[in-house]
C-alpha cells in the first residue's frame, strides 16, 4: 500500500513519529510526506492520501482508493469526477467542534460586552463609558438559535447553556437530543427559530442546500435586537444582504470568522460597520487540531486493512 500524506494550513508537520505510525498502520505501507507540487507525481500509484486532492491530481490517480481530509469541510474536494467516483472521502468532522465553539462565544462576548468597541477606541474609551455601558447586553437568560447541530452546534450550545442561555436548534438529519437542545427541530421551522432568537449561531457545512441561506427573507425574520454568529462557512449568508440588514437595524450585529469573499476585499462594507466584528478564518485553529486528525486517519487506516466501515464518511452528495 502506497500512503501520500500532503500536509497543509492545517496540518503543518507531519513527525518522523506519524510516518511510522502511519507506516505501521498500513501494514507496512509506503509512506510518502510531499508537497502540492511532488503530490501530482506521486499520487498516480497512491493507495490512500492524507490532505487535499485537486481535479488534475485526482484524474492523474490510478489505484486511489481513499482520500482523508486535513479540513472539516470539504466543498472543494466535491468537483464532478470525485463525487461520481467511487474513492472513499472522509474528514476530520466532529473532531472540530470545541474550538470553533469557543470562538463563536468569543465573537459574540466581543459585541454583547462592547469589547471590540473598548478595543478600537483605546484610551479613548474612558470618554465613551456611558454610551458603551447601554450597549452591553447580558446573555443570561437569552435564546441561541442553533442553524446545524452536529459537532460544531451542539459544542457552541453547551457553551451557551454555560452562560445561562436557552437554546434551540435544527438540523435537516433526525439528530438525538442533548442535555442542552431536548428537542432538535427540523429545516420547516428554520423562520420560526429566527423570530424567537436573540442570537443566531451557524453550524452547518456548506452544501447547495445551506448556500446564500441568510439572505434578506432570513434576517426580515430576525429579532432587530439579535446577533448573528457564523464560524463555519461564509457562503452560507448573502453579503449584500448581511450589509443592508446591519445598516438598517434590521439586525443588531454580526460575529464573523467566515465571509463569503475571502480573503474580504477592503472595498467592503463590513470593514467599517461598528456593529461588526470579524477574524480572519481562524476559527479552525487549535494546539490539537492537528493531533486529532492524525490520530483519526491512523485509526482509519487500521479499520482500512481490516476491511471495517471508516469514521468520519462523507456523503458526496450531500456534501457532508
Amino acid at each position: 500500500m502506497k500512503v501520500v500524506v500532503i500536509p497543509g494550513l492545517t496540518l503543518r508537520e507531519v513527525t518522523p513519529e506519524d510516518v511510522e505510525r502511519i507506516r505501521v498502520a498500513g501494514g507496512d505501507a509506503t509512506v510518502v510526506v510531499t508537497d502540492n507540487e511532488g503530490a501530482h507525481e506521486e499520487i498516480a500509484d497512491a493507495d490512500v492520501v492524507f490532505g487535499f486532492v485537486n481535479r488534475k491530481m485526482y484524474l492523474g490517480a490510478q489505484n486511489l482508493r481513499w482520500v482523508h481530509a486535513i479540513s472539516s469541510g470539504v466543498d472543494a474536494f466535491l468537483y464532478d469526477e470525485f463525487k461520481a467516483g467511487d474513492v472513499v472521502l472522509t474528514s476530520e468532522k466532529g473532531l472540530v467542534g470545541d474550538h470553533l465553539a469557543d470562538h463563536a462565544m468569543g465573537l459574540l462576548l466581543m459585541l454583547t460586552r462592547q469589547l471590540a468597541t473598548a478595543l478600537r477606541y483605546g484610551p479613548d474609551s474612558w470618554n465613551h463609558r456611558p454610551e458603551m455601558r447601554i450597549q452591553e447586553v447580558e446573555l443570561t437568560g437569552a435564546t441561541m438559535g442553533i442553524y446545524g447541530f452536529g459537532g460544531t452546534g451542539k459544542a457552541i450550545a453547551k457553551r451557551a447553556a454555560g452562560f445561562g442561555m436557552q437554546i434551540t436548534a435544527l438540523d435537516r438529519d433526525p439528530v438525538a437530543p442533548t442535555a442542552e437542545v431536548p428537542h432538535v427541530r427540523g429545516v420547516d421551522e428554520f423562520d420560526a427559530i429566527l423570530a424567537e432568537s436573540d442570537v443566531v449561531a451557524i453550524g452547518a457545512p456548506l452544501t447547495p442546500e445551506t448556500k446564500d441561506k441568510f439572505d434578506a427573507h432570513a434576517f426580515r425574520q430576525m429579532k432587530d435586537s439579535a446577533f448573528l454568529v457564523n464560524v463555519t462557512r461564509g457562503e452560507i449568508v448573502v453579503e449584500d444582504d448581511l450589509v443592508a440588514a446591519l445598516k438598517s437595524g434590521e439586525i443588531l450585529g454580526a460575529g464573523l470568522d467566515v465571509v463569503p469573499r475571502e480573503p474580504l476585499p477592503p472595498e467592503s462594507e463590513l470593514w467599517s460597520l461598528p456593529n461588526v466584528v470579524m477574524t480572519p478564518h481562524t476559527a479552525g485553529a487549535s494546539q490539537f487540531r492537528a493531533g486529532r486528525n492524525v490520530d483519526r486517519f491512523i485509526s482509519n487506516l487500521e479499520r482500512l486493512v481490516r476491511d471495517e466501515p471508516l469514521e468520519g464518511v462523507i456523503d458526496k452528495d450531500l456534501g457532508y
